[in-house]
């Protein structure tokens, strides 16, 4: 049985949205956009929604909005894509790794709290928490650098937003989430990506909804609003002339044809949700009781898990790399989720990360494994794949 690692679930209906588009004479921003802007502003409850070409650009106006600048700090996950971290670096800005919960993979509330403290408090209490060659150096002032914080919603489950919230308030910061997996997830009954200051969600092939390639920066601030409108668009502003510009801007702007095809997708979203919903029920279902294997822990204030991947955790005895390679010898794709964004060698090398700097999030580095995954996948292809997880695990 041949089962891909994930899929989008596409009908006919989105097909042809998109050739409606290509028998137009509008191929960028025109009315299609508009309508999946203000679909996806009522979806989430939102003032604003702004189209962009991809999640990773979104958060970087994000992190352009929060003022973050060369030097200044971020406070974010080292347990994602890299893409969270990159946004920050985009801007010369520097990520401050926090470790995140056991349990969910998100941000752990209690470490953000004491990371911002000791920032605001500088010296050896700021050098704690910032990254291993800059320590000393940035130490003295960096309170007056703290700009942001970035949580992510790792896997659909949102993070613990209301600490955190509390955290940025109390020291002045704004708040980006990360909702590029966590599209109709709830936090407490409360949308993903509308709990701070701006959201961002993304629309990758392999996510719950998919324009391709695209992403949506959803926000309540009509500042902050005009001014992704104007950096997604080479820096134009509202009342710019045709090829006036205001601000250094980019072209970051998503196009008819994937807006339109997102509008359809969005259309279908609860069926897209309750899809993957279903899925992960059927992995549940199989995989209880299976020793050396733990399912994916959904938390009190998840009111709502918007599933992305499904991953699991291969436990000791077994190792999950071995269970890797024995499934990939049945056919079976599966990928190693998340390798910790400060043990990749571009943050190592740069910052000095070594192991041993983020326990949680290397240990979940070490066990977490993603099987084959997407709104379309058959109870059957669900029990091939248990079956030979079961497998692997024992000959492992």
């Amino acid at each position: 049985m041949h089962i891909p690692m994930s899929g989008p679930d596409i009908t006919d209906a989105e097909i042809l949205a998109v050739n409606e588009v290509l028998r137009s004479s509008t191929l960028s921003i025109g009315p299609q956009i508009d309508g999946f802007e203000q679909a996806m502003a009522r979806y989430v409850h939102s003032s604003h929604a702004v189209g962009v070409n991809s999640g990773t650009s979104g958060l970087q106006l994000c992190v352009i909005a929060a003022g973050a600048k060369d030097g200044d700090l971020v406070i974010t996950s080292p347990f994602s894509f890299i893409a969270s971290a990159n946004s920050i670096l985009y801007e010369r800005a520097i990520p401050v790794f926090v470790d995140v919960d056991p349990a969910t993979g998100n941000l752990n509330p209690a470490q953000v709290a004491e990371a911002a403290d000791g920032l605001k408090r500088g010296g050896t209490a700021a050098d704690r928490w910032l990254p291993p060659t800059l320590r000393g150096s940035m130490a003295d002032g960096a309170g007056d650098r703290l700009k942001a914080l970035l949580p992510v919603h790792a896997f659909g489950q949102p993070a613990d937003m209301d600490p955190l919230i509390e955290t940025a308030r109390k020291h002045k910061f704004a708040v980006i989430e990360d909702a590029c997996e966590a599209i109709g997830g709830t936090y407490k009954g409360r949308m993903a990506g509308t709990l701070g200051d701006a959201g961002v969600f993304a629309f990758y092939p392999n996510k719950q909804m998919t324009t391709g390639e695209g992403g949506m920066i959803v926000t309540d601030n009509a500042e902050w609003a005009n001014l992704f409108r104007s950096l997604r668009n080479q820096g134009r502003d509202v009342f710019d002339a045709w090829l006036n510009h205001t601000r250094l801007g980019y072209n970051y702007r998503l196009d008819e044809m994937s807006a339109a095809m997102g509008r359809v997708q969005l259309q279908r979203i609860e069926e897209l949700l309750a899809k993957r919903t279903q899925v992960a029920g059927w992995y549940n279902e199989q995989l209880a009781g299976l020793i050396g294997v733990e399912r994916p822990e959904v938390v009190a204030t998840t009111t709502r898990m918007s599933w992305f991947v499904y991953v699991v955790r291969i436990t000791a005895p077994v190792g999950r790399d071995a269970v890797l390679r024995q499934l990939a010898e049945s056919g079976i794709p599966s990928r190693p989720y998340f390798t910790p964004i400060h043990l990749q060698p571009f943050y190592m090398n740069t910052f000095g990360y070594q192991r041993g700097d983020f326990p949680v999030t290397e240990q979940l580095g070490d066990v977490s494994l993603a099987v084959p995954f997407s709104g379309v996948m058959t109870e059957d292809q669900v029990t091939y794949v248990c079956e030979h997880l079961r497998q692997a695990v024992s000959e492992a």
